[in-house]
């Protein structure tokens, strides 16, 4: 069951709110010695988190399904940098990782209670056989822990407002719906999203030409450390058709041969083999504001927005320390870590 993502916490009895959790989504279902965790795209996940795995056969149930969040608690927060460290080939680098930095199963739904399919069941009934479930089986499982939930709006929107280093923002669910796997009606997705001014230390162009030229396809940001050191931290390419031409001239006319003196942009994105890894560096002299919604390892974790052209600023107060995140330690502390 997947969320549909809106830019308000929706309102009214029927909907039922939950962090949104800054992880990996994990189905885990048990059936006698077998243990099966599959990611929200079907891709088997078992061999990556041998410790789940082992904790889950602990459980004093032999047949159950949970849907939930697989995290990795460092430090009074969750770090997906941590987290992503799981997904390597190496089975002796992942026991290592398992052993000192173990994950966590954070379960917020129950899809199968020893052989119950309770899927069918409106979440209004699911949640409390979850919490049944939970309150009888975790107890002694230090890996598994219930996700919390609320129907008060209050308690939402103060999620939300607390998100960072481990929540992202709330989950709304329809108390009234049975579990539907691909229905993104009944979920809904809010996340907490932030702005920064950056640097263009750069761009790309685009693959397709435009009226017969090459035109900027995405500029290439970046941010100031301590030690004025300019760090390429992410992209954007939410730039409009009828300003590319103009935008193209704009930044063609300072290129130059170096712009980040520190971390510096690499070649082709894993995620898009189409994409160039030619790119072209321009004078620090312009300024955006971008909207995002993570900053993990020293980048931006997805794409951002452009909001606006930020001429009043100079490219020296673009500095790191914009995206410094608070940790939502009151809503990490109540899972008792």
């Amino acid at each position: 069951m997947e969320a549909r993502s809106v830019d308000a916490i929706p309102e009214g009895p029927e909907w039922q709110y939950e962090p949104k959790w800054d992880g990996f989504r994990c189905l885990l279902s048990r059936d006698d010695e077998e243990v099966c965790l599959r990611s929200k795209s079907g891709q088997e996940l078992s061999r990556y988190f041998p410790e789940i795995v082992s904790a889950a056969r602990s459980l004093r149930a032999k047949r159950f399904v949970l849907d939930g969040e697989i995290v990795v608690p460092i430090d009074g927060q969750f770090s997906f940098d941590d987290l992503l460290q799981r997904i390597h080939p190496a089975a002796s680098r992942v026991r290592k990782l398992a052993s000192e930095t173990p994950a966590m199963y954070l379960a917020f739904d129950l899809l199968k209670a020893g052989r119950e399919d309770v899927a069918p069941e409106p979440l209004s009934a699911r949640r409390p056989l979850l919490e049944e479930f939970a309150k009888r089986r975790f107890s002694d499982a230090t890996l598994f822990r219930l996700s919390p939930a609320t129907r008060e709006l209050k308690d939402a929107q103060g999620w939300l407002a607390s998100a960072g280093g481990g929540s992202d923002g709330v989950i709304a669910k329809r108390l009234d719906l049975p579990y539907q796997a691909g229905n993104r009606e009944g979920m809904q997705k809010i996340k907490k999203y932030r702005s920064a001014d950056c640097v263009i230390g750069g761009f790309r162009y685009a693959e397709k030409l435009t009226s017969g030229r090459k035109v900027v396809g995405s500029v290439l940001l970046g941010l100031y450390d301590d030690e004025g050191l300019l760090h390429h931290v992410g992209f954007s390419s939410g730039i409009k058709a009828r300003d590319k031409a103009a935008l193209t001239f704009k930044l063609e006319a300072v290129q130059q041969e170096r712009s980040f003196t520190g971390n510096a942009p690499g070649g082709p994105s894993r995620w898009s083999a189409k994409r160039s890894s030619e790119w072209v560096p321009v004078k620090p002299r312009y300024v955006v504001e971008v909207s995002y919604d993570h900053f993990t390892g020293g980048r931006f974790r997805h794409g951002t927005s452009i909001l606006r052209w930020r001429s009043d600023k100079k490219p020296a107060q673009c500095t790191m320390e914009q995206v410094k995140q608070k940790v939502a330690r009151k809503l990490i502390n109540s899972l008792a870590l």
